[in-house]
């Protein structure tokens, strides 16, 4: 322990705690305070033992080094400064902030009372009261973790399959996973997990939010959490209630480590766009006392401009604020290894000073620059709430982004004829529409039918209508408008003709998305067939809703799944490298898709803007190889004959009797209603695959 509580200056420039072995420096930006004094506590976190103010002072940074001290002190800050609310400052010394570069916490959010700056019923005067004891403090890390000869796996886009899953939700209630270890980093790490993935022949899990979480104060007195994560409280604190031990750091490595030895890339959701601190009246946790008008985009009376629907907005155009979100990625990709981001509402990042989106703002030019940034796979969810929010294909080249008009599009075409085979192609060619230019590929495009946001995939064809009542909130939340449709029955049935035509569209809906051009992303459980009761907004659900359900698992509908991978692998024409071109190109004498109708004939631009028919056939060549692919898409709501171009075609596929075996045709085929059948062009009437 420290021996004599005596600050010195310190290093400004390395922002959070850093212990060097012989003691441990403190720096944190708060350029309009006064003063800021870091606060040492006892073991248990409860009796502050002195407060100090810190001594050096750079470029907004107050910073100081604690000999003695080591790995394991429990701190925060006091600033002190105005408190002047309609002008954006809200400095209360009475209220202990904790670290915003935090790496391990202490305590546990539980009243949001006790966070709150101002006096109940009146913001514009502060609150005094000390809120010490209640707080949630920063702990000086140990950040030794033996690596071994980890590597990335970089997995090519080309060949990337992601697969968004839940930490706690994957394992919870697996029984193949040691009771202990369910729901946790550790669980994810386990060979049950690893094994399940690799079977299934994902390349890459994409894992909701892991960093520290405040649940929102509506939750709290529900006793509900904040279940996805999507309300930061630390960006760079490991979430401990996912890890099954006290070192969550340690075990979340140690996760990485384990799926790395397997082939897997780790992908985090990151939400770097609004903070757990809310609008006003929400809890003071860091960056608002410590420099409100530096990190939060504000309004002249003061309040905070609200483009993320949380309360708060993110101000990274500011200098500071962008050194804290590319200091978070610093650290979970040099720290923790991981592969890349997936980054929540993402325009927010890249808003200018005036509130624009900029294709080449700093943030986007800061990652192009930075040597270890710009080599990981950066996804963005392409809106926001802001003004001109809605950006999909906006980003620049090096970046990919969740396509919404894919999962609108595929799921209109097979659940309610809505959209005509001209967007529908679009949709299969990875959205060429919006991201084919200039220095951009179809992995850009992230096509997805589910996502963690809305139903999963056994509901998209068991529910009309969302069913969120067990949220609390009247079931006004969550989206309405969501493509999908019941089948004659509203939720689970024990009709067998209904739920054999849900079946039939799940297989082809998933066959639809492995076979499309561009980066297929599937929903963990959809493969399990699991269901959230109607649930389109199941984030504070932490419960059978949510954890998927491995007892009552669908395995032939994981079975499928795992062969609709296998064949993506084993056919490059389903994943083109480059754009897709109906002409010919590059000395090729062959195009690299024709488009059919039924009849086996070039459809007319009536037919391809109509919504009077829908089936199509799709022949696809490889790049550079022989075997042609053909997608026979029948969405009709009664069986089509499709007209064959000559040649010996292999059926290898039929997605409505997915058992049956490998069968030759020539010159015609009949595919069943709700089908999709891939053939592949054979010379001898075998395939290998």
């Amino acid at each position: 322990m420290v021996q004599a509580l005596g600050l010195v200056a310190g290093d400004p420039f390395r922002l959070g705690s850093h212990f060097d072995g012989y003691g441990v420096n403190f720096a944190v930006y708060a350029l309009n305070a006064d003063l800021v004094e870091l606060c040492v506590f006892d073991a248990a976190g409860k009796r502050e033992l002195a407060r100090l103010p810190l001594p050096g002072w750079h470029a907004g940074v107050w910073h100081g080094y604690l000999p003695g001290a080591e790995p394991g002190l429990i701190y925060g800050y006091r600033a002190y400064g105005r408190f002047a609310p309609e002008h954006g400052q809200r400095y209360n010394s009475s209220k202990l902030l904790c670290d915003p570069y935090a790496r391990r916490l202490h305590g546990r959010y539980t009243n949001p009372a006790d966070y709150c700056d101002h006096l109940p019923g009146d913001p514009s005067r502060l609150d005094p009261r000390n809120n010490t004891i209640q707080a949630v403090k920063a702990v000086v890390s140990d950040d030794h973790f033996d690596w071994g000869d980890d590597r990335p796996p970089a997995v090519s886009w080309n060949n990337t399959v992601i697969y968004e899953l839940h930490v706690k939700g994957f394992s919870q209630l697996n029984p193949a996973v040691p009771a202990a270890l369910r729901g946790t980093y550790a669980g994810l790490a386990h060979s049950a997990s690893i094994d399940w993935l690799k079977w299934l022949g994902v390349t890459t899990v994409e894992l909701l939010p892991v960093a520290a979480c405040a649940d929102e104060g509506h939750l709290l007195t529900r006793d509900m959490v904040n279940y996805w994560g999507y309300n930061s409280l630390c960006f760079m604190a490991v979430e401990r209630r996912y890890a099954s031990a006290d070192d969550a750091l340690g075990e979340f490595k140690t996760m990485v480590k384990h799926l790395h030895e397997a082939g897997l890339e780790v992908i985090l959701d990151v939400v770097l766009n609004h903070t757990g601190e809310g609008g006003v009246g929400g809890p003071s946790f860091n960056l608002r006392g410590l420099d409100n008008r530096t990190y939060y985009r504000l309004w002249p009376d003061g309040h905070c401009e609200n483009w993320t629907g949380c309360g708060n907005t993110l101000n990274v155009a500011e200098p500071r604020c962008l050194q804290l979100v590319l200091d978070t990625l610093r650290f979970w990709a040099v720290d923790c290894h991981v592969d890349g981001f997936r980054f929540d509402l993402a325009p927010i990042l890249a808003r200018g000073m005036f509130g624009g989106f900029e294709a080449w703002s700093s943030f986007f030019a800061a990652i192009l620059a930075d040597p270890v940034l710009c080599r990981l796979k950066l996804i963005a969810e392409p809106w926001d709430l802001g003004p001109d929010g809605y950006r999909v294909g906006g980003f620049p080249p090096g970046w990919a982004e969740w396509t919404d008009r894919y999962r609108d599009s595929v799921r209109s075409f097979w659940l309610h004829h809505g959209v005509s085979r001209g967007e529908f192609a679009r949709r299969l060619t990875a959205s060429s529409d919006l991201f084919e230019r200039r220095g951009r590929l179809p992995w850009a495009c992230v096509n997805f039918l589910t996502a963690h946001d809305g139903f999963n995939l056994r509901d998209v064809v068991s529910y009309s209508n969302k069913h969120n009542e067990a949220n609390g909130e009247d079931n006004r939340d969550g989206h309405s408008h969501n493509h999908s449709w019941n089948c004659g029955v509203e939720g689970e049935t024990d009709d067998v003709e209904i739920k054999a035509i849900r079946t039939r569209l799940r297989r082809a809906m998933l066959a639809t998305l492995v076979f499309s051009q561009g980066t297929p992303m599937l929903l963990a459980g959809d493969e399990l067939g699991h269901t959230q009761q109607g649930n389109n907004n199941a984030y504070c659900q932490d419960g059978p809703i949510s954890w998927l359900d491995w007892e009552h698992a669908d395995q032939s509908m994981a079975d499928f799944t795992a062969r609709l991978l296998s064949l993506r692998r084993s056919y490059p024409a389903l994943r083109h490298a480059r754009w897709l071109s109906a002409t010919g190109h590059g000395g090729y004498e062959r195009a690299d898709v024709l488009w059919r109708n039924a009849a086996g004939v070039a459809m007319t631009p009536a037919e391809w803007d109509g919504l009077n028919a829908f089936s199509l056939s799709v022949e696809l060549s490889p790049e550079g190889e022989r075997q042609r692919c053909l997608l026979l898409i029948n969405a009709e709501a009664h069986s089509t004959v499709f007209q064959l171009r000559p040649g010996r075609w292999v059926r290898v596929l039929d997605t409505a009797e997915p058992e049956a075996g490998d069968a030759l045709f020539q010159n015609q085929a009949e595919v069943v209603a709700n089908a999709i059948w891939l053939l592949v062009l054979s010379t001898d009437g075998r395939v290998t695959w």
